[in-house]
């Protein structure tokens, strides 16, 4: 057996970390800062108040939060034009955040629009700006990884990869997280729940992902729960949050899969969370999936406390009932058949996604896949 696994960045784990990030700065030799932060944060006062470290240290500092739900090309773009000057960016949020702040970081360094690199169309430039990252969802993993996601003027998700677009530093603090809402941590967590998995189980999966994805399995199989039930449970976070952090480091080692393919193909036709669109897609495939019946996928149901591939459709549902997912679409897909997202899963951007799944994807599979997802109530 042969493989690689690419570059993890220095990550700090504990709670009230975000005091420090004056000070990390600081040590990353940085004069002057673009926070790149979620408007809620920044209306709460945390914008300001890493503003006030900064200038503790000695470090001018500018911020960007006019952004909201998905990444989008024009919010990458307005956030470059803040970035440009500065050497350091500063991510801070979930993964909307830390995604536009790793690609305004490697735009800023070159001067090329974003479109310049989507689906690796060019070469990142080698020197991009240093990056502290915060995030304060679990979910995601974006703190860790080489993946970004943004959508295209015309609303399709493109992504950009490479190592450059990593953190210098990566900060997980859980008193961060504990405010974020009960279903946003049942979304994000899920997100991350399946992340994991799908590393694990994927074409492209090996024993160095693996390490990573089966820890992010254990975690989140026995925190999520408690997390969304006690928001104020930090051990909980914290639980949650690293098993996030190693289902990114998975994933930037093994992909995705087929759970994948079709969040982004929903995200294609309507604005969803993303969080809730591969839940939704996980369920929908999970019993299909396990009829492959391989090591791997009796490896991943071991690590979440079962003990065989064929427990995983009943302990998925299972763990969604109890952290409160509704089984529903956006109300704005109340205008889109199956024929639409069946269309949306064959387009070429989610390809890779559908290739790596471990079984093979019939055009036939992905039919019956659609009609399952567009079967669901459109009442969110």
């Amino acid at each position: 057996m042969q493989f690689t696994t690419s570059f993890v960045p220095e990550i700090r784990f504990g709670n009230h970390l975000h005091a420090t990030i004056g000070k990390a700065a600081k040590e990353l030799g940085a004069g002057r800062v673009a926070i790149v932060i979620d408007g809620f944060l920044a209306q709460a006062g945390l914008a300001d108040a890493i503003a006030a470290q900064l200038s503790g240290e000695g470090i001018e500092s500018r911020t960007f939060s006019a952004f909201s739900g998905e990444p989008k090309l024009k919010h990458v773009r307005e956030a470059a034009a803040v970035v440009t000057g500065c050497d350091l960016v500063i991510g801070i949020g979930g993964g909307s955040a830390l995604d536009i702040a790793k690609i305004a970081a490697c735009c800023a360094a070159s001067g090329e629009d974003a479109m310049h690199y989507a689906l690796a169309a060019n070469p990142l430039p080698a020197n991009p700006l240093k990056k502290i990252l915060v995030a304060t969802t679990a979910g995601t993993g974006s703190e860790t990884s080489a993946t970004n996601i943004f959508a295209n003027a015309e609303g399709r998700k493109l992504w950009i990869w490479g190592r450059e677009t990593k953190a210098d530093l990566v900060l997980l603090d859980p008193v961060l997280t504990a405010t974020l809402p009960a279903t946003l941590t049942a979304w994000c967590g899920l997100d991350a729940f399946i992340h994991a998995f799908e590393a694990a189980t994927n074409r492209n999966t090996h024993a160095g992902g693996q390490f990573y994805a089966h820890e992010a399995l254990r975690l989140l199989s026995g925190a999520l729960e408690i997390a969304v039930r006690e928001p104020g449970n930090l051990d909980a976070r914290g639980k949650v949050l690293l098993g996030s952090c190693h289902a990114g480091i998975a994933i930037d080692n093994c992909g995705t899969a087929v759970a994948h393919n079709i969040s982004h193909a929903l995200a294609g036709l309507a604005p969803v969370h993303h969080g809730l669109a591969t839940a939704l897609g996980f369920e929908a495939t999970i019993g299909w999936l396990v009829e492959a019946d391989t090591p791997d996928l009796h490896a991943a149901a071991q690590a979440c406390g079962i003990g065989s591939a064929t427990e995983l459709p009943a302990f998925v549902s299972g763990l969604m009932d109890r952290v409160g997912l509704e089984r529903a679409l956006p109300a704005a897909f109340a205008g889109y058949d199956a024929a639409a997202l069946a269309g949306e899963m064959r387009a070429p951007e989610n390809q890779p996604m559908r290739r790596s799944t471990i079984r093979e994807i019939s055009d036939a599979d992905i039919d019956v896949f659609a009609r399952r997802i567009m079967a669901l109530p459109k009442t969110l």
